[in-house]
């Protein structure tokens, strides 16, 4: 009989059941990451025995701090054997401090692509084509896995790396020359893509789309060429949604995913929304859930209200709980069946960790 944490991404599965099988996992000495097992005595409980349901994640600690100085190899589940099959180490990208590690393992990579490719095909973004991916790629996980996507949709990559870190260092100095001189390089890079290479999806953060908007001639390129552009990155407000699908992208389809490394992955943007919508984004539950709280008590904000979001990953190679992210958003109701919260209209947050938020080219 197949272990509930092997099933198919898509299998219907009991989700207190499913997290029941996870915390045998990873708390269960033969199985368990050395990360877990040193803490589980801290905890003043029983993860096995006292955790029966998602609601119940909230008596975790955020570990996630930790993750800035833990030896990596720590956080591989022992139950994967020797020699683990480790896609890569990836981090977040440290805009406040420095950055949060983890490890990507090959079965979750599979299962979060075949998600992932799903909901790509819910929103009209073809297959068989080639992807220009103007994101970071290592040490962040965005690149890697999105030329993994594309491959297993039967295309190739087109990368033009971008150095976010680079960026939030030039604004926090009051270099808004050089960043700016940045982002237009960036653009440059895409135009050499665009002009010589067949293009089906472009995979772009929001301020780099903007800069490329003001070029009439990559316009031009991305309505002959590109059939789906992919945004990345919280930020797009409804009015710049509509003008791009309606004037200046027309035709083409416009899909945004909210991501994060900390939940080795990302929520997709809810198919059929208007453009009088907000951006709502649902997630991969039960392996991924979210929480709209108010930061000071913890406790959820009504629907439709602003609160910071609290992520929560279960899976067979990762169990990291109520994880206070560095983002707002409005509360949504979940889809039928799904644990916790949808969010919509997200944003940085001002200052988190006691350090300025700074976004640059996301």
């Amino acid at each position: 009989m197949t272990n509930i944490l092997d099933l198919p991404h898509d299998a219907a599965v009991d989700p207190d059941e499913y997290l029941r099988a996870a915390l045998r996992w990873h708390f269960s000495p033969a199985t368990g990451s050395p990360f877990w097992l040193e803490r589980a005595a801290t905890l003043g409980f029983d993860p096995i025995a006292d955790i029966t349901g998602f609601d119940d994640l909230a008596r975790f600690p955020n570990v996630a701090n930790d993750l800035r100085a833990a030896r990596v190899e720590d956080l591989i589940p022992s139950g994967y054997g020797p020699r683990p099959d480790v896609v890569g180490v990836f981090d977040s990208g440290g805009t406040t401090g420095a950055p949060k590690r983890v490890v990507l393992l090959r079965d979750w990579l599979q299962r979060l692509l075949a998600w992932s490719s799903a909901q790509l095909d819910r929103h009209g973004v073809p297959q068989g084509v080639n992807w220009l991916s103007a994101v970071p790629s290592g040490p962040h996980m965005v690149g890697p896995v999105i030329a993994h996507q594309a491959a297993l949709r039967s295309g190739l990559t087109f990368a033009v790396d971008l150095d976010p870190r680079w960026v939030k260092r030039l604004v926090a100095e009051g270099n808004a020359t050089e960043a700016a001189a940045y982002g237009e390089h960036i653009v440059d890079q895409i135009g050499h893509v665009l002009h010589s290479q067949d293009v089906g999806v472009l995979m772009i953060t929001p301020p780099v789309l903007e800069r490329l908007a003001r070029r009439e001639e990559l316009v031009k390129l991305v309505n002959d060429k590109v059939r789906a552009i992919n945004w990345v990155g919280t930020q797009m407000d409804p009015d710049t949604r509509h003008l791009y699908r309606t004037e200046i992208f027309p035709g083409i389809a416009l899909y945004s995913g909210y991501g994060s490394t900390m939940i080795l992955g990302n929520a997709s943007e809810r198919p059929g929304l208007t453009d009088d919508d907000p951006c709502v984004y649902d997630p991969f539950s039960p392996h991924m859930s979210f929480h709209v709280v108010d930061p000071e008590t913890s406790e959820p904000v009504p629907y439709g209200e602003r609160g910071q979001v609290v992520m929560h990953h279960v899976s067979k190679s990762l169990f990291l709980p109520n994880n206070l992210e560095r983002d707002t958003a409005l509360r949504v109701p979940g889809l039928d069946g799904q644990i916790g919260d949808s969010v919509a209209d997200v944003a940085p947050v001002a200052t988190f960790d006691n350090e300025a938020v700074i976004e640059g080219v996301y």
